[in-house]
């Protein structure tokens, strides 16, 4: 049997029992999709693109970043290192993205040379800076909350300005790099004001209104390369302290008209922003004028979907690389009444030695699903999910937040 020819630029350091039988990492045909990024998203869409036969390489800042420790193809740079990723770039069909790190103007730089980048330099910029975020969706007249950019040297006043007008509390939000609660600053009067102006020296940042809202929802699209979109339902997040600790899919007692808007709004800004990929759109819910609020958008696979692994007939991670590579979308389909997704953190009790002894006694149900990452444990740190599929949003609840509890040591069964 002739072997299939690897392709030039792709080697493999394995060694086989057979050395009769040549093996190599990818076949001629294999689209190669090189993913920026080496977390949990990168990890989780590796297992989507064996399953569709797309090789994924991943570019990692070191060998301990948890999808590095799975992927056969890993080359090693920063996010930001101009020279690192474009040699990574430089011989992948498809380049997409497991975090915002990487600067569009970078991106755009290896388009000029012919790379195709899912998302694109013209969408990135929307993710990576929330003031434009902000600007372009209220230039296309989505709903976002009221905002201002203090002047320099005049911060504290502009922020007292802004709150008597539109009312305390107020949110004070660094335009770029926040996450998980960080970066965000509910100030709720005059002297608290000072106090962040003081952290903030030498950020830039914006402040917004606070929005009343009733709870925080989420949805995802995916918009193809040939421009076909399907959406997932809208789900419920459950925050606390700025990190999810829970999505419910779809969001419970959802007005149908409310869940077709936030349908209408993820469609509408995947299309004006140009996003192949996926899109998530968090989303406040409220019952002012307007029932939804767009609170911040992610361009890739995000965690109020991870519930989709197991709750939909295609998952977030296989549907991105179908959206990024110009396939058919796959069904979005539930195929459960509800699920649950609880995040497990780090913190007391939940090293990684200690979890995974504890896997079997959280298996004990057998309906919880563990998507575990292998990443180096810190506290509130997010190194794994658990889902639950059920017909009952607050059983099924129960039932993922007893599977982490029993995980982090804080339950014994």
């Amino acid at each position: 049997m002739t072997p299939v020819a690897r392709l030039p630029f792709v080697s493999s350091s394995a060694s086989f029992a057979s050395p009769e039988i040549p093996r190599f990492s990818v076949v001629a045909t294999a689209p190669v999709v090189g993913m920026v990024g080496a977390g949990q998203l990168a990890r989780m869409t590796h297992q989507a693109a064996i399953a569709l036969g797309v090789h994924l390489r991943v570019l990692a800042v070191g060998p301990k970043d948890c999808a590095a420790e799975v992927c056969a193809d890993v080359r090693f740079g920063e996010p930001r290192d101009d020279e690192a990723v474009a040699r990574f770039a430089q011989a992948v069909d498809v380049l997409t993205f497991d975090h915002e790190h990487v600067p569009a103007a970078l991106v755009a730089e290896l388009e000029r040379r012919g790379v195709i980048a899912r998302p694109g330099s013209h969408a990135l910029p929307f993710v990576q800076d929330k003031l434009r975020m902000r600007e372009r969706l209220a230039e296309a007249r989505f709903p976002v909350p009221r905002w201002a950019v203090p002047r320099p040297g005049h911060e504290r006043d502009d922020v007292v300005a802004f709150a008597e007008e539109h009312g305390w509390p107020v949110v004070v939000k660094a335009i770029s790099g926040g996450y998980d609660g960080k970066g965000v600053w509910v100030v709720a009067d005059p002297p608290g004001v000072a106090d962040v102006v003081e952290k903030l020296s030498g950020i830039r940042w914006f402040v917004e209104q606070h929005v009343d809202f009733r709870r925080e929802v989420a949805i995802q699209v995916a918009r193809s390369a040939n421009g076909e979109t399907r959406s997932w339902p809208v789900v419920q997040t459950v925050q606390e302290n700025g990190i999810c600790t829970f999505v419910v899919a779809p969001a419970p007692e959802v007005d149908r008209a409310v869940a077709e808007q936030a349908r209408g709004l993820a469609e509408n800004i995947a299309k004006e922003l140009d996003v192949v990929g996926l899109l998530a759109v968090e989303l406040f819910e409220t019952d002012g004028v307007e029932p939804l609020v767009v609170n911040e958008l992610a361009m890739r696979p995000h965690n109020s979907g991870h519930w989709t692994m197991d709750g939909s007939v295609t998952s977030q991670f296989e549907q991105h690389l179908r959206a990024i590579l110009g396939w058919p979308l796959g069904d979005t389909e539930l195929t459960a009444p509800v699920t649950v997704m609880a995040n497990l953190l780090g913190g007391s009790g939940a090293d990684a030695e200690q979890v995974h002894r504890r896997i079997p006694a959280a298996l004990a149900d057998p309906g919880v699903k563990i998507h575990l990452y292998n990443k180096v444990v810190k506290r509130g740190r997010k190194i794994g999910h658990v889902n639950v599929c059920g017909d009952d949003p607050e059983t099924a609840r129960q039932r993922a937040a007893r599977a982490v509890r029993i995980l982090r040591g804080e339950e014994t069964p």
